[in-house]
């Protein structure tokens, strides 16, 4: 029983015979293999397109702000997982994955949806300021947080955020998302009445929209990314263990709470 609809029974990525593989209607061996790299091939997958140099460069520098954050939640997950079972590599990295999300990766989702607000605030009559204020002190009001802004680390700033506007500026990519971007964290401020940092996820946001950079693709960037520093941390992990460590760590950091460990019962 067909559950959904049904799209047409098509693919237009690739395809393969004996003797050629055919990627986006391009020969992989005698056209990409050696005359491509990684970050473009995955553009090209992703849309059938080869990206612009700016493409190409944006994302890029995502792929390196966030491949890597040190012994996150995710990584202690692969890294637990691996040394449960060192033969499924491919099971701890799973394992990491599945523990990506808003919280442990960022949110570069729901940064782009914040800018989209905001900018159709403005296409709508409102000045950059009053759309940016209005949209923050929504969000306060609603006691929701502001996407993209915030870090229980980096404070004053995240580094990475701070890096790739100024790369955005000085490569003359910076448009109307960077721009909407800058406007949310002054106003961030002012309604929450202090300093709410732009993070890095707001700043791929912001950046790699400018850089037309489709959103399906901005979506990706986090998983693919962190992709990278599991696998290191695992081969880390085979040759230094530190999983079980971790793992008898949180043992004896955590107390039992059962009904016996406290008060006799009435």
């Amino acid at each position: 029983m067909l559950i959904g609809k049904r799209g047409a029974a098509t693919t237009s990525i690739s395809t393969a015979a004996a003797d050629q593989i055919m990627v986006r209607g391009r020969d992989l061996c005698a056209e990409l293999m050696g005359a491509t790299n990684f970050t473009e091939f995955f553009f090209l997958l992703a849309t059938g397109r080869t990206p612009t140099a700016d493409q190409s460069f944006f994302l890029d520098l995502a792929l390196v702000a966030l491949a890597e954050h040190g012994l996150t939640p995710s990584v202690q997950a692969a890294r637990m997982t691996y040394a449960a079972d060192p033969a499924a590599l491919q099971g701890a990295v799973a394992a990491g994955v599945l523990g990506c999300g808003t919280v442990i990766l960022g949110a570069a989702r729901e940064a782009g949806a914040l800018l989209e607000h905001v900018l159709k605030r403005i296409d709508a009559g409102a000045t950059p300021d009053e759309a940016a204020d209005a949209t923050a002190r929504e969000h306060r009001a609603a006691k929701k947080p502001l996407a993209g802004f915030g870090h229980p680390l980096h404070k004053p700033v995240d580094p990475r955020a701070e890096r790739m506007i100024a790369l955005a500026r000085e490569r003359r990519i910076a448009g109307r998302g960077v721009d909407a971007a800058t406007r949310l964290a002054a106003a961030a401020a002012r309604v929450w009445e202090k300093p709410l940092p732009m993070n890095v996820s707001m700043a791929i946001a912001a950046t790699l929209r400018d850089a037309d950079v489709p959103a399906a693709i901005i979506r990706g960037v986090p998983i693919l990314a962190r992709t990278a520093g599991l696998i290191a941390h695992l081969a880390e992990e085979a040759e230094t263990p530190i999983g079980f460590y971790m793992a008898s760590q949180a043992e004896e950091a955590i107390a039992y709470a059962g009904p016996e460990a406290g008060a006799p019962k009435a």
